[in-house]
């Protein structure tokens, strides 16, 4: 009995402070110090939310820039399922799904023969990249360009414009987030 009392009451505290303490304080820092980070990172347009700059989207329309294929399921880009596919290089079923993603993209774009970049055709190991490389972006200004009745060099300015370099210079490679650079091509005028 001696020990019970000083178990309960250690317990209560430490559920009081971890449990109720420690996240108020945590998330109270990051409304201060991160806010639009902490709220999502929405986007809006018209006081309408349209997504997020940090979780992809899927974009089908050929009149659209395509981010990476989500891994996440049964719904893709789902943020409550992030996670990677876990397939491994010789796994049938990834063969099988980027064999696929092939076929869809020179389908759509048939007089394209630049070379498929990687990160078109798999997922990334979140399955909610918001992001695609440039190489991607390069890839698909022809079809965009044909669908929207644009000039290839204002869709290739677009890419330009929205570009973001490496974090601190040098780490990562320089990208385009999709979902702004699609709301900047329904901005366009033809």
């Amino acid at each position: 009995m001696s020990v019970l009392r000083p178990t309960l009451a250690l317990f209560f505290l430490l559920t009081l402070l971890c449990g109720g303490v420690y996240p108020y304080l945590i998330t109270g820092v990051g409304q201060l110090a991160f806010s639009n980070q902490s709220q999502g990172s929405l986007v809006n347009r018209d006081g309408k939310v349209v997504g997020s700059a940090l979780i992809g989207q899927s974009f089908t329309s050929p009149h659209y820039f395509w981010g990476r294929p989500s891994a996440t399921g049964p719904m893709a880009n789902n943020a409550g399922a992030s996670s990677g596919s876990n397939q491994g290089p010789l796994n049938p079923a990834l063969i099988d799904a980027v064999t696929r993603r092939i076929e869809t993209l020179r389908a759509v774009d048939p007089g394209n023969t630049l070379p498929i970049p990687v990160d078109l055709v798999t997922a990334s190991a979140s399955g909610l990249d918001p992001d695609i490389s440039l190489a991607a972006a390069h890839y698909q200004i022809h079809r965009i360009a044909r669908a929207r009745e644009l000039d290839e060099s204002r869709v290739q300015q677009l890419i330009e414009a929205h570009q973001q370099q490496p974090w601190l210079g040098f780490l990562g490679e320089p990208r385009v987030n999709v979902l702004a650079l699609n709301l900047a091509l329904d901005e366009l005028k033809n």
